[in-house]
């Protein structure tokens, strides 16, 4: 099986643990993009009566286009049960997410959970954190400051830019850093780190988080209870 294949198997997989009346996540990413079109057809062949909680513009859009019920994280009082992708796992269950530039929105959804699920095929699976390039939103005011005081700090920042040359915007019209350190050894104290400084509004460390991973294997979906 491709990857794509993968995403797709894991998207199913991941839609059998929403039950009806639940209030989801729907996280942002290719892979929750196939978990999103799984979902639209349980709502449509089962009459599923669920809520979804978008964490992009984009996911809302897709969502709302399949006839699942969309709210904002503001609108609810609860949310059941996460599902989102991840750009990178550590054997402890650690995370990097951000790469479709969505971590705030990600993040403030996540924490707001009483449980959180990660899907992705098998590639994102590591000993550990880093060589995916770690995503900061920041303000655009003074970014430029932040990101000297970041290169400073040996952490090999890159702002993102799209293809014509332009700053990356997130949902919040924020800019997205990129720290390219190869390996992180103490997540935790980075991420203490960075949100302390002024100017980052969220960085891409998701730690102590998730309850359940599902992998896309080539002999199937895989199960992993990360804490209970």
């Amino acid at each position: 099986m491709d990857q794509n294949e993968l995403k797709k198997l894991v998207g199913e997989e991941a839609v059998k643990f929403i039950e009806d009346g639940m209030t989801v996540g729907l996280g942002t990413g290719s892979t929750v993009k196939f978990m999103v079109d799984a979902l639209g057809e349980r709502v449509k062949k089962e009459g599923l009566n669920i809520v979804g909680v978008p964490t992009s513009d984009r996911t809302a859009e897709q969502a709302r286009s399949l006839g699942i019920t969309v709210k904002s994280v503001d609108e609810v009082d609860h949310i059941d049960l996460t599902i989102d992708g991840a750009d990178e796992i550590s054997t402890d269950f650690q995370g990097i997410k951000g790469g479709g530039a969505a971590h705030l929105f990600e993040k403030i959804v996540a924490t707001n959970s009483t449980k959180v699920m990660w899907i992705v095929d098998e590639s994102k699976m590591v000993d550990q954190l880093g060589a995916f390039p770690l995503p900061l939103e920041v303000i655009p005011y003074g970014s430029q400051q932040v990101f000297n005081k970041l290169e400073k700090e040996g952490l090999h920042p890159e702002f993102r830019m799209t293809e014509d040359g332009q700053h990356v915007l997130t949902d919040s019209k924020n800019y997205v850093i990129d720290l390219h350190l190869g390996e992180i050894k103490n997540p935790h104290e980075l991420a203490d780190y960075l949100i302390k400084q002024v100017g980052i509004v969220e960085q891409g460390l998701f730690l102590d988080m998730v309850n359940t991973v599902i992998v896309g294997r080539q002999n199937g979906p895989e199960v992993l209870t990360a804490r209970p």
